[in-house]
């Protein structure tokens, strides 16, 4: 595999790929710029700020992803809307003293984003780590969410159903060459085209002085640096939190995904009769990368015109 990337890379420039690829209509570039918010302590959270209008959604990624994981869900929905780098990814700083997986210090940090770009916005959209930190955004900021979705995710997660993610971010922190990051990155996703997977490394990868590559995010991160462990992560205690959002949520599950399994479905609906599953075929857990279309029709039909 030979693919060396463009010089000098730019974040803007991709989305014509994005649209050709999912067979959009590409009328020129979209209206889109990174904005960053303060959340204390010498640290700011960034985003990117789809649009000139006030935006109508924000959407959150998961572990070792980045805003730019939204692009083709962006361009399909066609909304002014807001895409957070959680804090530790992308653009964002290191969250600071608190454990690295807290939900709640994370959805602090997205609240002040919300509450700089999308105070008003129609409904938030969580995906894995990005999920659970949207339920704990609904519960500690419930003035920010008025809907609620959460794609691939519940709080049934464990280390087990996250086994193939832990064993892709345990990978080396550092990579000889674009074309190495980018074969490790192909391997542990062979139902994504190269292209997709290559605008994502593009987007999640950066070079360092001496040639070499390491992610933007700081997943690979040795635990005894980061105090971070993946297989220990326990989120049950938020299927209370959940259970208590008083606004709408809906579940989006990929067919072909481990990590939201019949048991997981069966107590959301016990724990919220009252709202809506969709399960995607052909997605396994990153629904947004597998089936953006898709769920960017679903997202759309939950928040409304």
């Amino acid at each position: 595999m030979t693919d060396q990337p463009p010089e000098p890379y730019d974040e803007f420039s991709l989305f014509h790929e994005n649209a050709a690829e999912a067979g959009l209509p590409y009328p020129g570039p979209p209206s889109v710029r990174r904005e960053s918010v303060d959340v204390g302590a010498g640290r700011r959270v960034s985003a990117l700020v789809w649009g000139d209008r006030p935006a109508e959604l924000v959407l959150v990624h998961g572990g070792g992803q980045n805003a730019h994981t939204w692009d083709t869900v962006a361009l399909a929905l066609d909304r002014p809307l807001v895409a957070v780098d959680l804090p530790g990814h992308g653009h964002s700083d290191w969250p600071g003293d608190a454990p690295f997986l807290d939900p709640g210090s994370m959805a602090d940090d997205v609240a002040a984003v919300v509450r700089a770009h999308a105070a008003e916005a129609r409904a938030v959209v969580g995906m894995s780590l990005g999920g659970v930190t949207s339920i704990a955004l609904a519960t500690r900021h419930p003035d920010l969410v008025r809907r609620l979705v959460l794609v691939d995710i519940t709080p049934g997660v464990d280390g087990a159903k996250t086994s193939d993610i832990a064993a892709f971010l345990a990978g080396p922190e550092s990579f000889a060459s674009f074309d190495e990051i980018l074969e490790r990155t192909v391997r542990f996703n062979p139902t994504r085209s190269v292209p997709s997977l290559r605008r994502g490394v593009l987007h999640n990868a950066v070079q360092r002085p001496d040639g070499t590559w390491t992610w933007r995010h700081q997943l690979g991160r040795p635990p005894e640096e980061t105090g971070l462990h993946v297989e220990r992560a326990d989120f049950r205690s938020q299927w209370d939190d959940l259970e208590r959002i008083g606004v709408p949520v809906l579940l989006a599950r990929g067919a072909r995904s481990p990590v939201v399994d019949d048991a997981d479905v069966a107590e959301f609906r016990r724990r919220r009769p009252g709202d809506p599953v969709v399960v995607v075929d052909e997605a396994g857990h990153s629904i947004q990368g597998d089936r953006p279309v898709e769920l960017a029709r679903i997202v759309a039909e939950f928040v409304g015109a």
